[in-house]
């Protein structure tokens, strides 16, 4: 019987309630017994072509229980490898779990989780049927669609809820993410805004009076309290960016900060000390707390010191002075002692460090900097990339690999001899690489794909001719901007992949850190308090420097301050989403 038919019978009896395109089976109990009943949601999560991994979610909807079993048999060759929350044997086609000592107790109406990573092949059938304690919940959902793009390797980090007082491998698996209610209503004010306006986006503390807040912006506490209103009975993360280090951004003077190259005093007792206390109160401490900690600050010592064209002398102060690194170790030690927060740590973008003298560079300087200040290497729970740029998340249409009558694609004008051609290859192969520095093996890596889309009538959808190399990269690639370099609220981005948890391998979420409609920097000179600077960068006159191969910087006009609301960005960003809005 196909599993519409299946689901229309026990409709037809009473036994099924319909939710939405997909069925919840209940079980059912003698007349006269104690009232045993439950349902079962089946997921698969991820599929590669030898695997898979899955979620199973029991609800008890009889008498409570002090300890579960849970039973199915598969119709194929699936076998587990590896469970979390529950302990999984399996024996022929039958797979038996059972409870785990912290969540063996299920209400009437409550409900656990589970999951694991399983092998397999040919096909890969959802079970027909699950038992809860003996009772039949015949219940499933469909799985839900794997990537379109197969990872090459299985997940390395399964999502699960952590035992009290323990974290999640992965933050972000079965949790909501704080939605900013300042930005959401910025964004719901904009014509069309409403669409993303309940997107999760990052909340920066960039500089010290954010963290307290003000009688017209919300600080801190403030927002963990509304993040403890959204959360509801389930889990939430926070994600916050923790953005001020002494001298910042030495070669970007749009994002300059507060305080001075020397001020690292400061920067440890009024602003991290302060953002630590907060976070270690027990009131929060049901909350997934994730901080990306210092953003383009740390590659900058690898790329922008003497020796190279791209030189600054803010950047060799900063260099000698160590306090880029002493910064970035104390704000780790700090956070990192704090149960429930996640420490993720920048890590530059493909456009920047793919380069083979820039990437093992940047890489042993992120170990550095994770084991200074008496921080640890167990202190850093991931990597990020892309935070607040635009590269795009996966190049389709061309390949690293690939050649042109016999010239590299490494050799076209675009790619130029970088080593990746996008974010997501980018991602993976930082990720080995920390791993192989010492960094933990289940290491997460998170993408800011919040205008990265590169969507709209301009977005390629075939290879490029093979004329020239490049005329093939050129006409393939996504990415439409004038260089890699360009940086400032670029002209023709748009909003990239939703946020998710768990998309791709070794890859935590896609993330959306910085906020669409939020300005990268002024188009001309704004004075302010906040200690931003003009960079010429963000003026789409300026015809650029060897950060961008002497190209027009791209930038659209008209821009605030960094971090003001745009909203002519915000729009372009929306018009050329990709997925389409």
């Amino acid at each position: 019987m196909s599993r519409t038919s299946r689901t229309a019978l026990l409709a037809a009896l009473g036994l099924v309630t319909a939710t939405g395109a997909t069925a919840t089976v209940f079980g059912t109990a003698d007349a006269g017994a104690a009232t045993p009943g439950c349902k079962v949601d089946y997921q698969v999560t991820n599929q590669w072509n030898s695997g898979f991994g899955a979620n199973v979610t029991v609800t008890n909807t009889g008498d409570p229980v002090a300890a579960w079993t849970v039973e199915w048999s598969y119709g194929g060759n699936q076998q587990v490898t590896q469970g979390w929350n529950a302990t999984i044997t399996q024996s022929g086609v039958a797979v038996t779990a059972k409870n785990v000592s912290y969540n063996g107790t299920l209400t009437t109406g409550g409900s656990t989780s589970f999951g694991f990573n399983a092998s397999y092949s040919g096909t890969n059938a959802v079970p027909a049927t699950f038992r809860l304690n003996g009772v039949v919940c015949n219940g499933t959902t469909e799985p839900t669609q794997p990537p379109t793009t197969p990872p090459t390797t299985p997940p390395t980090t399964p999502p699960t809820t952590p035992p009290p007082g323990g974290k999640a491998d992965n933050p972000y698996a079965g949790a909501k993410v704080y939605v900013n209610p300042e930005w959401s209503a910025k964004a719901a004010a904009e014509p069309g805004g409403s669409r993303i306006a309940g997107q999760p986006t990052g909340v920066w503390l960039d500089r010290i009076a954010a963290v307290n807040g003000s009688t017209t912006s919300m600080g801190l506490r403030a927002h963990l309290d509304e993040a403890l209103r959204q959360k509801g009975s389930g889990e939430l993360v926070v994600q916050l960016v923790v953005y001020n280090l002494p001298g910042r951004d030495c070669a970007a003077l749009a994002s300059n900060g507060e305080l001075g190259p020397t001020e690292i005093g400061r920067y440890k007792t009024e602003y991290i000390d302060p953002i630590a206390a907060i976070l270690a109160d027990p009131t929060y401490a049901g909350l997934r707390i994730v901080t990306t900690v210092e953003i383009d600050s740390l590659p900058n010592l690898v790329t922008n010191v003497s020796g190279r064209p791209t030189a600054t002398a803010n950047c060799d102060v900063m260099k000698a002075n160590g306090n880029y690194i002493t910064g970035v170790g104390y704000a780790l030690k700090k956070l990192g002692a704090i149960g429930n927060a996640y420490n993720y740590v920048d890590a530059g973008h493909h456009g920047w460090l793919g380069w083979d003298d820039n990437f093992g560079a940047s890489a042993e300087l992120f170990r550095q900097a994770a084991t200074a200040e008496g921080a640890t290497l167990s202190d850093v729970h991931g990597f990020i990339v892309n935070t607040a740029n635009y590269s795009a998340l996966k190049e389709d249409h061309f390949r690293i690999d690939d050649n042109v009558n016999g010239v590299s694609v490494r050799q076209s004008k675009w790619v130029d001899w970088n080593r990746y051609t996008d974010e997501l290859s980018y991602a993976q192969a930082m990720r080995t690489r920390l791993v192989s520095l010492g960094f933990d093996s289940n290491l997460g890596m998170l993408i800011d794909t919040s205008r990265n889309g590169w969507g709209g009538t301009a977005r390629p959808t075939t290879a490029g001719a093979t004329t020239t190399v490049d005329t093939y990269v050129n006409g393939g690639r996504y990415d439409r901007r004038i260089h890699l370099g360009n940086w400032c609220n670029q002209s023709g981005a748009g909003l990239g992949e939703r946020p998710q948890a768990a998309p791709a391998a070794g890859i935590d979420a896609y993330v959306w850190v910085k906020p669409p409609g939020e300005s990268d920097g002024s188009s001309k000179e704004i004075p302010n308090n906040e200690g931003k600077g003009f960079d010429r960068m963000c003026d789409p006159t300026y015809t650029g420097n060897a950060r961008n191969g002497n190209s027009m910087s791209g930038a659209l006009p008209d821009a605030p301050i960094s971090g003001r609301w745009f909203s002519a960005q915000f729009q372009e960003l929306m018009k050329n989403a990709h997925p389409a809005l």
